[in-house]
């Protein structure tokens, strides 16, 4: 489907993911409206890295997903939301459990409520995340798999999930939930395994601190996840469901590094740092996507293999290394 002239409204747009999206949008011919975190130094996170000529066709509006009375403002008038808005650091959410409620529950449930006031709209896409599967109870994990509240953050994903399929069967709301796996690449927080990893072998660091090593996840490519999220909204069959956004492979943390030594040319030492550990039953050690129901309601499916997406985001934070605070994240 053409999405030339058609008006979406993003939230988190100023984040990892929903910068790729915003990019995606406007390449496609979209009208797109970006909320990003108020702050005051007038900083729009991650849209500064999107080139100029794309940026300068996004209305930049700024704002809290908290704010019930400005997100009917911001929703009116557009066909399309994606809500990718949310607290995502799982340490922090053992910190500061409130905090996550207010950002991922009671703000989906504004952007719900002003999108079930709306006119205009055509599809929600309410982003969620592999998180509330916790660990796998099997593989690969589908939408039918049981959700468990491992740390504060996924607890608070359920909850907004749950909030999400109340409007679609109680009010008929178009609104679909994507569920994306471990997304990676230019652009992700620091203090991701990825990027922790690659930056510290650009430093030339012989030693690096990681959690626990056996894990699995099933990491998709922010491209790959942001075109997922894109074919869920332009779906005439995805109303009321819940969809798995995942490459359908399972890597460990220590084939990860392994990976990355071999892309960089450079040899490290991996000290497993039990301070990085999360807490024993809030550990989740498999992830891996069924991604079968989104094969089969779109045409989407993951394009960029592991290797190649490595790469990429291995060259993205050499070229970007001064953004990257070394020492703190070798602590």
């Amino acid at each position: 489907m053409n999405i030339l002239g058609k008006r979406f409204f993003v939230t988190g747009a100023d984040g990892f993911i929903g910068s790729h999206l915003v990019e995606l949008l406007v390449e496609q011919g979209a009208i797109v409206r970006a909320l990003v975190f108020y702050n005051s130094w007038n900083e729009i996170g991650w849209l500064k890295d999107i080139p100029k000529n794309i940026l300068e066709q996004v209305e930049i509006v700024r704002g809290d997903v908290r704010d019930s009375d400005h997100m009917q403002e911001l929703v009116r008038g557009c066909e399309y939301v994606m809500h990718l808005s949310s607290l995502i650091a799982i340490p922090y959410s053992y910190h500061a459990p409130r905090s996550y409620v207010e950002t991922n529950v009671i703000g989906a449930l504004n952007i719900l409520q002003a999108c079930r006031n709306s006119d205009s709209l055509i599809k929600l896409v309410h982003v969620s995340t592999s998180e509330t599967y916790g660990s796998a109870q099997y593989t690969p994990i589908n939408e039918q798999h049981p959700l468990v509240g491992q740390s504060p953050y996924s607890a608070s994903k359920i909850s907004a999930d749950k909030m999400v399929e109340s409007y679609y069967l109680s009010f008929g709301l178009p609104v679909v939930t994507a569920r994306p796996f471990n997304t990676y690449g230019p652009r992700q927080t620091a203090r991701a395994v990825i990027p922790t990893i690659a930056s510290q072998l650009i430093a030339g660091r012989k030693e690096l601190k990681l959690g626990a090593l056996t894990p699995t996840r099933d990491f998709n490519y922010v491209t790959d996840t942001a075109r997922g999220m894109l074919a869920l909204a332009l779906s005439d069959h995805s109303d009321g469901e819940v969809i798995n956004i995942g490459s359908g492979e399972e890597w460990s943390i220590q084939q990860t590094v392994d990976l990355l030594v071999e892309i960089s040319g450079y040899e490290i030492e991996i000290i497993t740092d039990e301070d990085r550990m999360r807490p024993e039953k809030s550990e989740v050690n498999r992830l891996l996507a069924d991604n079968s129901k989104i094969i089969k309601l779109t045409d989407w499916k993951s394009e960029i293999s592991f290797h190649d997406g490595l790469a990429s985001t291995y060259q993205w934070i050499e070229k970007n290394i001064h953004l990257f605070d070394i020492d703190k994240y070798a602590k």
